[in-house]
């Protein structure tokens, strides 16, 4: 006898799914879309992909009017599942058509960790930075109350750690100090002591610092912090890596076209959202260890079919390392002597700098040609934006 155990599957989906098993056919014009989701869920993790791409296009082609009204459900349910960026989008598409009612509602509250991220994440994503971190503050405390934890001044480690991850999104400077002294320093114990302590100095004497928008990039990235973002910035400059910035610099805007928890990790994945010749950065955190490599592009070389091995003459690229993402002390970076071959793009390799010293072979990372046993844990590509104070908008 064969026992199928889901828990988590219910009667009537398991139908479904037994229905489709045996007659290849399914109606779902009479099915509710409650069950047409977790339907969509359960296809996925059976691997019916078939099945899983016809709910999808179903749900977004039929069931339009349900997903505008319950697109937090629909988020919470699929936010684990990389097959479902399309309804993803659909849902997310919702919510910054009309951000100022969806940020003070329950149903922000409802959004689970990793779908908010996400949402934070989107360039059109736009809100008030105090709008933002008053919700933001709302959020946690519930999702706190959620884990039968309460929020006092005695208790701000759990309310900390379930923010760490967002307080890079805020640009506290662009927060009136009014509405700093009162809504944000209640819990400054959540916010980091380096970045709370360089915003008061913002304020008390209206110079930012490391952490300002003025002169920090922004990056929104799950490898490194803005610190090491700093650092990479004045490499790009050929400056010293601890080089503090002014409103003389050229300012930076990193946007992410790639993730590899997000889009997959492999060549084809990586080769089809690195296709712009733009300036740009790679950034690679392996598996079993804190170190963090990376490369700088000035330009994109691409490989064709009449010839699939290319090398790029492109000056000012490099390579680097750092143990950590708190680290300045052992961080490394290789400039390319051959200018000749900076960036090289061929058909086995995902991304591959400065002749072999760093690149990309499906999950495996290798360097100076070598494999060392670095399976790729995370890879972000971001392209890169310069311009003068004056002329560069966030």
């Amino acid at each position: 006898m064969i026992i199928f155990n889901k828990p988590n599957i219910t009667p009537t989906v398991l139908e479904m799914i037994l229905k489709y098993i045996y007659t290849g056919e399914l109606d779902l014009t009479e099915q509710k879309s409650e069950d047409i989701l977790e339907l969509l869920v359960a296809s996925d993790e059976m691997l019916f992909e078939e099945l899983f791409e016809h709910l999808q296009d179903y749900l977004i082609n039929k069931r339009e009017a349900w997903i505008k009204n319950n697109y937090v459900l629909v988020l919470n349910s699929i936010y684990n599942l990389v097959s479902c960026k399309e309804l993803q989008w659909v849902c997310f598409d919702i919510i910054c058509a009309n951000v100022g009612n969806f940020i003070i509602s329950k149903n922000f509250l409802s959004l689970n960790k990793d779908s908010l991220y996400r949402l934070f994440e989107l360039e059109n994503f736009h809100i008030q930075e105090i709008v933002a971190w008053d919700s933001l503050i709302e959020w946690g405390i519930k999702q706190m109350s959620k884990n039968n934890h309460e929020y006092n001044n005695k208790n701000y480690e759990s309310l900390k750690n379930m923010l760490e991850d967002f307080i890079p999104f805020i640009k506290f400077t662009k927060i009136t100090s009014e509405d700093f002294y009162h809504k944000v320093r209640p819990y400054k114990y959540v916010i980091p002591n380096d970045i709370y302590e360089e915003v008061i100095a913002y304020y008390f004497i209206e110079q930012p610092k490391l952490y300002s928008n003025i002169t920090v990039p922004r990056i929104k990235s799950k490898i490194i912090k803005p610190k090491l973002a700093n650092i990479i910035v004045n490499w790009i400059d050929e400056k010293d890596a601890e080089t503090l910035r002014t409103k003389k610099d050229l300012l930076y805007k990193f946007n992410l076209i790639y993730r590899g928890s997000r889009d997959g990790i492999d060549n084809e994945s990586f080769k089809n959202e690195w296709n712009d010749n733009k300036k740009t950065l790679v950034l690679i955190k392996v598996k079993q260890s804190k170190k963090i490599f990376g490369g700088y592009s000035s330009n994109r070389c691409t490989s064709t079919e009449n010839s699939p091995m290319f090398y790029g003459n492109y000056y000012g690229n490099f390579i680097f390392s750092f143990e950590n993402n708190e680290d300045t002390r052992y961080m490394k970076i290789s400039r390319n002597l051959n200018s000749s071959k900076t960036i090289y793009d061929g058909d086995i390799t995902g991304f591959n700098f400065c002749w072999d010293a760093l690149f990309g072979q499906e999950q495996d990372l290798c360097t100076n040609n070598f494999y060392l046993g670095n399976v790729i844990e995370e890879i972000e590509i971001f392209t890169i934006i310069s311009a003068s104070l004056e002329r560069l908008i966030f």
